[in-house]
């Protein structure tokens, strides 16, 4: 009988499952990693602008089929609003078509707007003042604003939206 293989067979199973840690492991980062981060996308950046400013049209028409449209809703859908619970694609479809319904005219600014694209995902920031008419009174609405979009078949499209309220002072500091 051998014994001399067997033995080199189980020292090297144990050095291969006992050898390294993933502290040890050293860190590669992608080239490709490196261009998603570091590249603006400017292409990418206008078609968004543009879409941005398609969809706040759309609400301004008050066509909510074309504002539902601008959402990718599916189980991934996402929105978080004003400090409550998550909810997806139904609760935030009847919230945007009672937006909709309510407003007889929307002006809007958006302040400080960042567009940050990774490829085929961006990340759009920005301080929403949002100005509905409702019921014949104009109301006042400032909000941090986060949408993820996502890129299908050439257009962009919401996967998850964030708004919660803007807490500024008129100093121009936030208020806890």
């Amino acid at each position: 009988m051998k014994t001399k293989p067997f033995y080199q067979l189980i020292f090297l199973l144990i050095l291969f499952t006992t050898g390294c840690s993933d502290d040890d492991a050293p860190v590669v980062v992608e080239t490709a990693t490196i261009d998603l981060i570091n590249n603006t996308f400017p292409e990418y950046q206008a078609e968004i602008q543009e879409t941005l400013a398609d969809l706040f049209q759309s609400i301004q028409d008050k066509d909510a089929d074309k504002l539902i449209s601008f959402h990718v809703y599916g189980p991934k859908f996402t929105e978080f609003i004003n400090g409550g619970l998550r909810v997806g694609s139904a609760e935030n479809e009847a919230a945007e078509r009672g937006l909709v319904d309510a407003i007889s005219g929307f002006e809007y600014d958006l302040n400080d707007l960042k567009i940050d694209v990774y490829g085929e995902v961006a990340k759009v920031t920005f301080h929403a003042d949002f100005r509905p008419v409702i019921g014949g009174e104009t109301y006042q609405n400032n909000a941090q604003i986060t949408l993820l979009f996502v890129r299908i078949d050439g257009l962009w499209k919401i996967t998850h939206e964030h708004n919660s309220p803007l807490n500024i002072g008129a100093e121009g500091k936030t208020v806890l």
